[in-house]
């Protein structure tokens, strides 16, 4: 009998549906963008120098510097949990309190990996609403703590989740209240911007009002639940945590030695817009805010106790 090959399929496999379905599980199970991964492709080409003192590192940090409109470090590193953990080691001494909404990330879903990564610091979760922090209830928090009382621990960053693990956002004018009470008590104040690009459609804002303008130290830059591939980044605003960033990534296993394949990533990311183009699960983020909005509406019916909070607590994505 002569085999024939089963063509049933055949015209589905070489074009796109034209109603896509969206995925809502999690921004976890989307693709890689095209762009990206042609980006790592175009890096295989020679050889470079490791351990990020390649040329495509270097134009990171000027590729950065200029998306941020001030000079940065950038190092790129292995997930969002590393970020954020050996972030948060570098901005607070083994003995510091490292504030945080209930909610956070690093509070509910990385197994404590900055205690363990800065050699014993405690997250201190402060009450707020919808994911973020409340301003007063941090400053309550923080006089609660007179400087010198060494029985205690001791205040020493203030983490903000922007968009929140809620799917909320942080106005500008809350994050600068948070940087203002922090910065009273010698606090820095890090950023967990794993879904930073869904913040950025919400606000309508540029990345230097959202981070280092409203007084944040050190960001958390994601780009694997946007789109990307296999790297996350930390962007530091504040010199002093640099070096001792650097030395904690090295300790931690998350220098690469053929690190260019990272920056290659990061770069195609932030270029030409692409990261505030991506799906967020499956639509452009600037467009996503759009119908998260109306199912926030829509939710917050239902709930009438909710109904008087502002439309800025609706997601982002």
């Amino acid at each position: 009998m002569e085999a024939h090959a089963d063509t049933r399929y055949l015209a589905r496999s070489r074009f796109q549906p034209v109603h896509e379905m969206i995925d809502y599980r999690s921004d976890n199970t989307g693709r890689a963008a095209p762009e990206i991964l042609d980006a790592m492709v175009r890096a295989n080409s020679g050889t470079a120098l490791g351990y990020g003192a390649d040329e495509w590192t270097a134009r990171l940090q000027e590729r950065f510097g200029e998306l941020f409109e001030t000079r940065v470090r950038v190092f790129p590193v292995a997930t969002g949990t590393a970020a954020n953990a050996l972030s948060l080691a570098a901005a607070s001494p083994s003995w510091g309190l490292v504030y945080c909404s209930e909610a956070a990330h690093i509070n509910t879903s990385e197994a404590n990996a900055a205690g363990f990564f800065g050699g014993g610091l405690k997250l201190a979760p402060v009450a707020g609403h919808d994911g973020r922090i409340d301003p007063d209830a941090l400053a309550r928090t923080l006089a609660a703590i007179q400087p010198g009382q060494l029985h205690r621990g001791q205040p020493a960053v203030v983490n903000i989740t922007q968009a929140s693990d809620l799917g909320t956002v942080y106005p500008l004018d809350a994050i600068r209240t948070i940087a203002d009470i922090a910065k009273r008590r010698g606090l820095k104040i890090h950023m967990d911007g794993a879904r930073l690009a869904n913040a950025l459609a919400r606000l309508q804002c540029s990345p230097a009002e959202v981070s280092w303008r409203a007084g944040v130290d050190i960001l958390s830059f994601g780009a694997t639940k946007n789109g990307g591939a296999l790297c996350d980044a930390i962007v530091v605003f504040n010199p002093e945590l640099a070096d001792g960033l650097a030395a904690q990534l090295r300790r931690a296993g998350q220098v690469w030695s053929k690190m260019r394949f990272a920056s290659a990533q990061l770069m195609a990311y932030i270029e030409n817009g692409l990261w505030l183009r991506l799906p967020a699960p499956r639509m452009p983020s600037r467009r996503a805010s759009l119908p998260a909005s109306r199912v926030c509406r829509a939710c917050t019916s239902l709930h009438p106790s909710r109904s008087t909070r502002s439309s800025s607590n609706c997601p982002a994505r």
